[in-house]
């Protein structure tokens, strides 16, 4: 493959719209892709205002994407895996950055093959355990962000970026790093909604024909489009402050219950549950985000005091927050069993050695035991009585938390 040419052919055109080579006998050419002359060109079902219009348009007319022969674009169709290639060859010249893979379901044969070929070796795509390409599988939107990410070799400088997603806890695992570098290129288009990512919704071919040209305009190749859906570095960072009395829903992931003893201090880790937004409606604290803290002996009881919030891109920041007083309480007796107020139950280890000693009940050690410090005097003196009094908690309703001073967030 030519780093300085791609050839422009009617067999190209074909393995952008994903048909089959054969409905005609193509002219081919050989034009340089940046000294190509634009043509505009129009599709029936792509209308002056429609969001994805420039993107595909200007596309079009660079012969990376086509429309089909009744002169419709069909924006909303899915797209699979080897038709995303063969619009990636015709978008990129990167250098292989590895040999070629012969993957056991694409044969020499096949419309893409070379397509496919062409975009594993520049590390825009790759095959699956047992040496499958999947050509035919509908592609995600996190998948082509990652392809992009990856083929242009975009790293993060953090994931605070992913921050303005509504939906960021749903980006694959493997994607988190990708999307984020992506974001920071402003390769992202989410229409019709600019915070809501939807990574695991299937691409469109308007979705990728955005992508796309966001990618080329990352790298000065095309010019750069102005629309509102466009994610990244257009999209203007502020500061919001939390005012100090918020309320943070919670949940503790794990389990529904948290057992402790009175004076046990305990490690412990919230989910948020509900997200805070500032009044322009942007994200400052995610669902998902999880503070960092421990339950402490309050006042009779156990509270939780909040150290630190990790936001849902992996920043981490400074938080005092804490929970009501907790006081409710069960008693546990000599040689009962796990009964109601354990089963599923997370035991702080204090509480875990004791019952564990009363009640003799051997499946206390199959429960969830938090880190924590008891003291060992409390514990001996505890495991020489009949019964025992201990603390329980339903995070959810017990240990949502209360700002007690502003917090100063990016707002996204």
């Amino acid at each position: 493959m030519s780093n300085a040419f791609r050839w422009k052919s009617g067999t190209a055109l074909l393995l952008s719209l994903g048909l089959g080579i054969g409905a005609f006998s193509p002219m081919i050419t050989a034009t340089p892709v940046a000294a190509q002359t634009q043509t505009q060109i129009q599709f029936s079902d792509v209308s002056a205002n429609y969001w994805a219009r420039e993107f595909i348009t200007s596309l079009a007319a660079r012969d990376i994407i086509a429309g089909f022969p009744d002169g419709t674009f069909r924006p909303n169709e899915p797209v699979t895996r080897a038709q995303y290639a063969a619009m990636v060859r015709q978008a990129f010249n990167q250098a292989s950055v590895r040999s070629a893979t012969n993957f056991v379901d694409v044969s020499a044969n096949y419309w893409a093959s070379a397509a496919i070929r062409e975009a594993d070796m520049m590390g825009f795509l790759s095959g699956y355990p047992g040496g499958e390409f999947r050509p035919n599988q509908n592609i995600p939107r996190a998948q082509v962000l990652v392809s992009l990410a990856n083929g242009l070799n975009y790293t993060a400088s953090s994931q605070s970026s992913l921050q303005i997603y509504r939906d960021a806890t749903q980006i694959p695992d493997y994607a988190v790093a990708s999307i984020a570098a992506a974001t920071e290129r402003s390769l992202v288009v989410n229409y019709p909604d600019v915070q809501s990512l939807r990574p695991n919704q299937i691409a469109t071919r308007a979705d990728v024909a955005a992508f796309i040209y966001q990618a080329l305009a990352s790298q000065n190749q095309v010019a750069t489009v102005s629309s509102p859906y466009i994610v990244g570095q257009s999209v203007t960072v502020s500061q919001s402050t939390i005012a100090a009395g918020t309320l943070l829903r919670v949940a503790y992931d794990e389990s529904d219950k948290v057992v402790i003893l009175p004076d046990e201090t305990t490690d412990l880790t919230l989910t948020v549950t509900q997200a805070i937004t500032d009044q322009a409606g942007f994200n400052l604290i995610p669902v998902g985000s999880q503070i960092v803290g421990e339950l402490r002996p309050s006042g009779g009881g156990s509270q939780f005091v909040a150290q630190e919030l990790i936001l849902v891109g992996g920043e981490r920041v400074a938080i005092n927050a804490v929970s009501q007083t907790v006081t409710t309480t069960e008693t546990i007796s000599r040689g009962a069993g796990l009964g109601e107020t354990l089963a599923g139950a997370a035991l702080g280890s204090g509480a875990a050695a004791v019952i564990a000693g009363i009640t003799g009940d051997q499946r206390v050690g199959t429960l969830e035991v938090l880190a924590g410090t008891a003291t060992g005097a409390t514990i001996a003196r505890i495991l020489g009585r009949d019964q025992v009094e201990v603390i329980t908690i339903n995070p959810s309703q017990d240990l949502n938390l209360t700002l007690n001073a502003p917090l100063t967030l990016a707002a996204l």
